[in-house]
């Protein structure tokens, strides 16, 4: 009895150190008093466990404020440089590695392209990638290996989570890829692996665009499709781990193919190399021109944007080559149109399935086409959805920019830290 009451309080005592922690992460500075009304711990408790956070270095002192007829208030923060953060986005054309503070203020980067259907996207040579960055960023920030909390890593396609991470990637042909296994080859740093738009959108929901919601979807578009659900504050996983592969419902029966290997995926209408093929050029991706339109598009298309597309361009580029024409140039103006009808379609299932309070677009071409035709995805979304639940959720951009994959799987350890209180 007395080992299970011992264990009580020691759990007890970790919860108010995650709890103070939280607040003062989020609404810091604040003051020992209002750290008290902010979580209902009694004074004694809050101070107890300052005390402990303040000799543990990871909470500073930040000034005072006058109080009503009493002494100055200290007021608290978490100390930014107690610790630090790195975040790695494995992307479809790049892996690139940060390096944060506590606060999440970028201090170094690295980044590598990838060849679009090249070897490189294989699993050994982008863990090679991945530890080269690591190093990288530690070495050029000049951080201490023992003060990194952990690094966080965002991957496309289904994390299951078990006693080790295993990646499953429909899209590229790979199944219970051992990445978490691969990368303690050659790093002792903490791993948290995650789906990318699962970390990126817990990223929106903490600084970004879904601030102050409880239930949202931030729906994220670029060279694939996927979402990011979060329910009653919490992301919805599923089972398996695998909810949010949005990018791959079905948006028309038996129509383009789509790399997953199905057909009629919203993916293989809105993604980025999707809507290349569709104007008629392709980029180096995969998806094939199921409907002919390559040869009459290519034939109509524009000199400018006609440059921007030849094989092997870089993908952002052409994308953003046809936004940027679509305002005189009818070809890409058809084309933007016709995706903003599909994505309209997507976006109203997710709010007859999740009845959100808020759907977040993001991601690099999300945002370029969101920059572009927002009032236009709107009125789409509004034919297709329900009407009430429509009138309800509010339709609007991230915030946090189109390469905010690194900071959202930057916050995969910063999760961890805040939960337990403890920096390692």
């Amino acid at each position: 009895m007395g080992q299970m009451n011992r264990r009580t309080v020691r759990d007890l005592r970790r919860g108010n150190r995650s709890t103070l922690l939280r607040q003062l992460y989020f609404q810091g500075p604040v003051s020992r008093q209002e750290l008290g009304t902010l979580t209902g711990l009694s004074s004694g408790s809050v101070s107890n466990v300052v005390g402990e956070l303040l000799a543990d270095g990871l909470v500073e002192e930040a000034g005072s404020v006058e109080s009503d007829g009493g002494r100055p208030r200290t007021l608290l923060r978490v100390a930014p440089g107690s610790g630090h953060l790195i975040g790695v986005d494995v992307g479809e054309t790049h892996v690139r590695v940060e390096l944060f503070d506590l606060t999440l203020t970028e201090l170094a980067r690295w980044e590598h392209p990838l060849t679009p259907g090249g070897l490189e996207r294989e699993p050994e040579p982008v863990v090679g990638h991945i530890l080269t960055g690591l190093d990288a960023v530690v070495a050029k920030s000049g951080a201490e290996p023992g003060k990194v909390i952990g690094v966080g890593v965002g991957v496309p396609g289904v994390v299951e989570q078990g006693d080790e991470a295993l990646v499953h990637g429909p899209t590229a042909g790979r199944d219970a890829v051992p990445l978490e296994r691969l990368l303690r080859t050659g790093t002792e740093l903490p791993l948290f692996i995650d789906n990318g738009a699962t970390a990126q959108g817990q990223a929106e929901m903490w600084f970004g665009a879904g601030r102050g919601a409880d239930n949202a979807v931030i729906a994220l578009i670029g060279s694939g499709v996927g979402a990011a659900i979060v329910t009653a504050g919490m992301p919805y996983r599923g089972a398996t781990s695998s909810a949010g592969e949005w990018g791959h419902t079905v948006v028309q029966v038996g129509g383009r193919a789509c790399r997953c290997g199905a057909v009629g995926c919203l993916e293989a209408y809105v993604g980025a190399q999707a809507v290349l093929d569709r104007y008629g050029r392709r980029a180096g991706g995969v998806y094939g021109g199921a409907e002919g339109d390559g040869a009459a598009a290519g034939a109509g298309a524009g000199a400018g944007v006609g440059a921007c597309l030849g094989a092997g361009e870089d993908q952002q580029a052409a994308f953003a080559a046809i936004v940027g024409a679509a305002g005189t140039e009818a070809r890409a103006r058809e084309v933007l149109e016709e995706t903003a009808a599909y994505l309209g379609a997507g976006i109203a299932d997710l709010i007859n399935l999740f009845n959100p309070e808020r759907i977040i677009l993001g991601g690099w071409a999300g945002l370029l086409l969101g920059g572009r035709l927002l009032p236009r995805i709107r009125a789409a979304t509004a034919a297709y959805a329900l009407h009430r639940p429509y009138a309800q959720t509010e339709i609007g951009l991230a915030e946090l920019g189109p390469d905010a994959v690194a900071l959202g799987a930057a916050t995969l350890p910063l999760a961890h830290f805040l939960a337990t209180g403890r920096a390692r």
